[in-house]
């Protein structure tokens, strides 16, 4: 169960990730609305990946 909440936070920031990345580089899917709003959604999202897999090592 620990995994699989594991995989989806990976899954779900790396998502999140993926959408601002795009956001900044082709302006899609938000119109590059705010840089800075894309720059910290970036940070927060590498953080939470970053969590969830050193939460993943720990449980293995």
């Amino acid at each position: 169960m620990e995994k699989r909440l594991c995989w989806s936070s990976m899954g779900a920031a790396g998502l999140v990730l993926l959408l601002f990345i795009l956001d900044i580089a082709i302006g899609m899917p938000f119109g590059r609305s705010n840089i800075i709003v894309d720059v910290i959604a970036i940070i927060c999202s590498i953080a939470v990946l970053l969590l969830a897999f050193d939460a993943f090592k720990d449980l293995g």
